[in-house]
């Protein structure tokens, strides 16, 4: 399948290449990479679903103080496996947990060394939201643990829920090149019992967790969150990131009361936010 390719330049350096990797997600991108120069964010999308006018409107008409310009190209699946095996560094969390490609050597000196092979799908780790979610993954008590991992992407969380002890895991994704991505992960981290679902949230059916995490964005666990909470067992937790302090963290915050969660605590990195709530 090919993909579009937006390599977008901006006037200033950050914060605008996460802000507007936000503002593409919603336009129907679903994987970026840092372009050659602190502004410049390449960003991809299914040619099939590239909708010239949404891209257009988003980044022409998007009110901030920054001038923006971009190129559109189509690039097949090689090019981009290419591009992320030049690009794609190896991450150490909390001195704790490896996350690096094959072609990196491993780390035996770290607890948890988890290889991804990242292709199309999001979850490497190098976003900050991915890593603030693997932050409190390392805090969490999974023994004896359901767990459920909406946006899998890679599959990276739900595989180092696997390491960490939990007794069955589901991850569900809407992509079927990120279900086939996470299955080929779970395979090369001796994780194959993790079940994959391809879907949204209705694939969650009738289960139930005790832990969720879902890390995708703020108007899908917006129009998401009730059929989550609706899966999580009482006294269970459930992590959400992919959006930002301010005023996205209190939307989040207020929806989740609405539902019957209760507010835990959140850990932000470059004003992007990950946050525990509990359903009492």
């Amino acid at each position: 399948m090919a993909y579009i390719e937006l390599k977008v330049k901006f006037s200033q350096p950050e914060p605008w290449k996460d802000l507007f990797a936000a503002i593409l997600g919603d336009a129907g991108c679903d994987s970026f990479i840092d372009g050659d120069d602190d502004c410049t964010l390449l960003a991809y999308m299914k040619e099939d679903v590239y909708d010239e006018a949404a891209v257009r409107e988003a980044l022409t008409h998007h009110g901030y103080d920054v001038e923006v310009s971009y190129e559109v190209s189509r690039v097949e699946e090689q090019d981009w496996n290419a591009e992320w095996e030049s690009a794609y560094d190896p991450v150490l969390i909390a001195d704790r947990c490896y996350i690096r490609a094959p072609f990196h050597d491993a780390r035996p000196d770290v607890e948890f060394d988890i290889v991804i092979e990242p292709k199309m799908s999001f979850g490497t780790a190098h976003h900050e939201t991915t890593s603030l979610m693997i932050e409190y993954l390392l805090e969490e008590d999974f023994a004896g643990k359901r767990v459920l991992d909406m946006g899998a992407g890679t599959g990276v969380l739900a595989i180092l829920a696997h390491k960490r002890g939990a007794e069955s895991i589901v991850a569900i994704d809407n992509d079927p090149w990120a279900y086939e991505n996470n299955i080929e992960n779970d395979a090369r981290n001796h994780a194959d019992d993790i079940e994959v679902r391809l879907g949204d949230a209705s694939a969650i059916g009738d289960d139930r967790f005790d832990i969720i995490f879902a890390n995708i964005n703020r108007n899908i666990l917006l129009n998401d969150m009730p059929a989550y909470v609706r899966a999580l067992n009482t006294g269970g937790y459930i992590y959400f990131s992919g959006f930002y302090n301010g005023h996205d963290l209190e939307t989040i915050r207020q929806r989740a009361a609405s539902l019957g969660l209760a507010f835990c605590s959140f850990k932000e990195r470059n004003q992007w936010v990950a946050a525990r709530f509990m359903k009492a």
